[in-house]
């Protein structure tokens, strides 16, 4: 890749995470306002099962040796699109987004042919604030997709939480319980179904990843129609920087949808962080989600904190 005269580029190592996490930190405060990732999050992306940093990870050091960019492909079930992620020091570093972008698509189209695949979908987030960013995107041939929303809510007085509706119940998920685990997946398989993003796993492998999320257990629930499993609420320490709780995933299946499922399960949620100190909850929410669930997040107080915008286009397979 091209990088100014006395820069220079290597493949990342995990003693590398601190370097990596300053600069994703400058990066998530210039476009959202704060940081939105921890060591964990960066180790994590270093070690995911369809990554190996030794191929699919760059860093830019400039000519102090300061990490001031950092790349890394994202794919968490090894099949459909790939995700990359590119992260520059915004004042320092913002000339290197492009040759890192370039690599790394050359990288996609290395890993579609690995796969077998004429060609691979690839995509990548730009918010507000990146309009160079958005420009570089558009110059690389990529198209918008969607819009994702982030939304949140004081917990500072929150409300007792109301009684459920008639009939419907909410549970903690028992964690010990392997039934229980295969109870909730079926749950979040099902009710995501209807998704167009959305790219099923099976249990064996989406119970594998769970073990990052064993912090959180107390924070998962299940929701239930006079008895009938009906609903589930996954949460993540995603957002503790913030001293936030964190919907990671709210799955109501179809059949009991607009019957107060949802919203009980995010009242309870935001009941349960608030018992623990939490200034605030939030989540993310895909807007072109057919479900129509920012009418349901903004009925329990949620709103608009900001968005960011995904972008992707199709990378031919190396050699096609």
């Amino acid at each position: 890749m091209t990088l100014p005269v006395g820069w220079s580029a290597r493949r990342p190592t995990l003693d590398d995470v601190p370097a990596i996490l300053a600069v994703v930190h400058a990066a998530d405060t210039f476009a959202i306002g704060h940081p939105d990732f921890d060591a964990e999050d960066v180790e994590a992306a270093l070690t995911a099962p369809f990554v190996d940093p030794a191929l699919d990870s760059w860093l830019v050091s400039d000519h102090d040796g300061r990490v001031v960019g950092w790349t890394v492909v994202d794919n968490p079930t090894g099949v459909g699109r790939e995700f990359v992620g590119v992260f520059v020091d915004p004042v320092r570093a913002e000339a290197v987004r492009v040759p890192l972008l370039t690599r790394m698509l050359d990288r996609v189209a290395e890993r579609a042919a690995e796969r077998g695949l004429s060609a691979l979908t690839v995509r990548t987030t730009a918010c507000a604030p990146e309009t160079r960013w958005v420009a570089e995107l558009a110059e690389a041939g990529f198209t918008r997709a969607k819009r994702y929303m982030r939304m949140s809510r004081t917990l500072t007085g929150l409300p007792a939480e109301p009684p459920c509706p008639p009939g419907v119940t909410i549970r903690p998920l028992h964690a010990g319980d392997e039934a229980d685990l295969r109870l909730f997946h079926r749950i979040f398989d099902t009710a995501f179904r209807d998704t167009s993003d959305y790219e099923p796993v099976g249990y064996d492998q989406w119970r594998e990843h769970l073990p990052p999320y064993a912090r959180t257990w107390d924070e998962w629930f299940v929701a239930e129609v006079d008895g009938v499993p009906a609903g589930a609420l996954q949460s993540s320490d995603q957002a503790l920087e913030q001293d936030q709780g964190w919907v990671r995933t709210l799955s109501v299946l179809p059949a009991y949808r607009r019957h107060g499922v949802g919203a009980a399960l995010l009242r309870r949620a935001f009941t349960v962080y608030a018992a623990k100190g939490r200034r605030s909850a939030g989540l993310g929410v895909d807007l072109a989600n057919p479900t129509s669930p920012a009418t349901l997040y903004r009925s329990v107080g949620l709103n608009e904190a900001w968005w960011t915008d995904m972008y992707e286009q199709a990378v031919p397979a190396a050699g096609v």
